[in-house]
């Protein structure tokens, strides 16, 4: 089966970017201790520091679910509830 890339854009209230940021970076051991992910990348965008990018690689798309039903993604909705402005995701298959 293909791997899987999740492109996801986050893009903080501007009176709430610190927030975000924090809550955040509180995935990134968690989630990188997964079964199937391959790697999981927060960026912060250098001319807009509301503007966060996670890239991602996991196994399967069925393992990128289950991270997405996990507990710590919850707590993360309920943190900051109110705080994002825009999120998009995309599902992405790597061709080269």
């Amino acid at each position: 089966m293909t791997k899987l890339t999740i492109v996801a854009n986050i893009y903080a209230k501007s009176d709430k970017i610190d927030l975000v940021r924090a809550e955040l970076e509180k995935l990134i051991p968690v989630t990188r201790a997964e079964k199937g992910c391959l790697q999981y990348d927060l960026h912060q965008d250098n001319d807009n520091p509301a503007h966060f990018m996670f890239f991602e690689s996991w196994e399967t798309r069925e393992l990128w679910q289950t991270h997405m039903n996990a507990p710590h993604l919850a707590a993360y909705m309920g943190a900051t509830d109110g705080a994002i402005e825009n999120f998009t995701l995309n599902e992405m298959s790597q061709i080269g």
